[in-house]
């Protein structure tokens, strides 16, 4: 237990130069777009007069370590002030986002896992074999194709020529559904509003096979290749060897040994879906954090993508940071590194 404990407290105090690491790089970032703050704040009403009042007002004027500061005593209070198009708080409209991002990669990565960890056992059973070869050249199909691309093929398919399934938005506008969490498919099975719940998991169907496809390529490679490196160790000969069925071969010494690092590709994957799904959502309409950050780059919306995409960062830092617990805890091996 005590290296248990020792392991996760180094993992935590790791995460402290990595955010500081990323504020520094986003605040220098942020300064060095086209137009500044200022411009992007006042839009037409932005004379030389009105700018040098809003630096003047804001500190924009100081030296940029007094700004930095400033910024990250702000960042740590969650204060990243209003944004310039809605005028509502940042914090508040990450909030009012991000349950649509984690719904949505909550259903991408079902896709991903459901399909991809079967064919990917699948291939390496029987490998060299037809079913080998198309998972092979299907996973790198997946890699290759641009998200936003199939995102459009599916959307014209299934919803614009066939009508089968919803191609923008959340939910239906005209649906008057209770919004308590605002995870519309949660809200609607905790109200028992079936008929709500069920159009936002059909709203969710296209834009989650369209993110899904990289982590179920990727996922489908990780499972050959690591299925292929267990059958061939001792232990698997072994078990072999001693006659034992070929269902607890599988389950207990094949399947277990082989999904750990397809547990951290899992993690790492869900973590980069997390981060804001920018692409996926503009083509769908679809209302989470990737879609507000498209939105606010367009219109140069500095408070929204300064805070969006730091507390982004911290979320990818999270979930990367249990992905290493979980890994250590499954691994001893990896504890004592």
């Amino acid at each position: 237990m005590e290296h248990v404990l020792r392991f996760i407290v180094r993992r935590l105090l790791q995460l402290i130069p990595i955010l500081l690491g990323l504020s520094v790089l986003l605040f220098a970032w942020l300064r060095a777009l086209p137009g500044g703050p200022a411009q992007a704040a006042l839009g037409e009403r932005a004379t030389p007069e009105a700018i040098a009042r809003y630096n003047e007002l804001f500190g924009l004027d100081e030296p940029l370590i007094v700004q930095y500061l400033r910024f990250l005593g702000r960042a740590i209070r969650l204060d990243f002030g209003t944004s310039a198009r809605t005028g509502r708080a940042v914090t508040t409209e990450f909030l009012e986002r991000m349950p649509g991002t984690i719904e949505l990669t909550i259903f991408a990565m079902i896709f991903a896992i459901g399909v991809g960890i079967p064919l990917g056992y699948l291939a390496a059973r029987r490998h060299g074999s037809w079913l080998d070869s198309t998972s092979v050249i299907g996973s790198l199909l997946g890699v290759a194709i641009p998200v936003f691309f199939l995102a459009y093929l599916l959307r014209l398919g299934f919803a614009v020529e066939l009508g089968w399934l919803p191609g923008s938005g959340r939910q239906d506008v005209r649906m008057d559904a209770t919004r308590i969490t605002n995870f519309y498919v949660l809200d609607g099975l905790l109200t028992r509003e079936w008929d709500a719940a069920w159009d936002a998991v059909l709203h969710l169907v296209l834009p989650a096979i369209a993110l899904g496809t990289i982590p179920l390529a990727i996922i489908v490679r990780i499972t050959r290749a690591s299925v292929l490196d267990v059958v061939n160790e001792d232990y698997v000969r072994t078990a072999n060897a001693k006659g034992l069925a070929t269902s607890t071969v599988r389950r207990r010494h094949i399947i277990k040994n082989a999904l750990l690092p397809v547990s951290t590709t899992i993690g790492l994957q869900t973590g980069l879906l997390l981060s804001g799904a920018v692409l996926t959502e503009s083509v769908f309409a679809f209302g989470g954090v990737g879609s507000a950050l498209y939105d606010a780059l367009f219109a140069r919306d500095f408070a929204v993508l300064q805070g969006f995409i730091l507390m982004l960062a911290i979320v990818y830092v999270l979930v990367n940071l249990l992905v290493d617990i979980s890994y250590g805890l499954l691994d001893p091996r990896v504890r004592v590194r």
